[in-house]
């Protein structure tokens, strides 16, 4: 397999084309592209070229995924959908807890809308508008996830937020070990 480096708005866009679980960057460009769409085992890479460092044709270029594409399901590999660097780069909890979320909205967009299910026994975690939040919490600090049009509340603490991700991930099939390795990085 090839790999070549996307940016983040047409990783987004890839991601966004997503119609199950499990769909790879490669079987979704196919699709979009009308070609055979065929899963094949996706391998690590052991090097990925930087850009600039190598003159690469656009037909090698077209053939190569960035690793971050590689996969853009969600219930088999988290990690890949949250970069470590860019993660790192995120102001406190708040940030970082916004940036995980905003992973898994770009690459599950159409069911995103499961997370409005995560709630507490007396408070509202999410909803479609900041109004919505404060209604039930004044207190709510309530924050957009991007632009997905979906707002969270943020005033939790560290744990708290990371009791909500993984309620999230699990919400879209993540298994448990899985979660339990990203909601740390919160």
């Amino acid at each position: 397999m090839k790999y070549i480096e996307v940016d983040e708005e047409l990783y987004r866009h890839i991601a966004s084309k997503t119609e199950h679980i499990g769909e790879s960057a490669s079987d979704i460009l196919r699709r979009l592209l009308g070609l055979d769409v065929e899963t094949q085992p996706v391998a690590t890479p052991s090097h990925i070229s930087q850009p600039g460092s190598e003159n690469v044709s656009v037909d090698q270029a077209n053939a190569r995924v960035s690793a971050s594409a590689v996969k853009v399901s969600l219930a088999s590999s988290i990690e890949t959908l949250i970069n470590p660097e860019l993660l790192a780069q995120q102001k406190g909890a708040v940030g970082r807890f916004l940036y995980c979320l905003e992973a898994v909205y770009q690459a599950l967009p159409h069911q995103f809308d499961q997370v409005l299910q995560v709630q507490g026994r007396d408070r509202l975690y999410f909803a479609t508008s900041k109004e919505s939040l404060l209604k039930a919490s004044q207190s709510a600090n309530p924050k957009e996830i991007g632009n997905s049009g979906f707002w969270v509340t943020t005033n939790n603490n560290t744990a708290k937020k990371r009791t909500i991700f993984g309620e999230v991930l699990s919400q879209f099939g993540v298994d448990a070990e899985q979660i339990e390795k990203v909601v740390a990085s919160i």
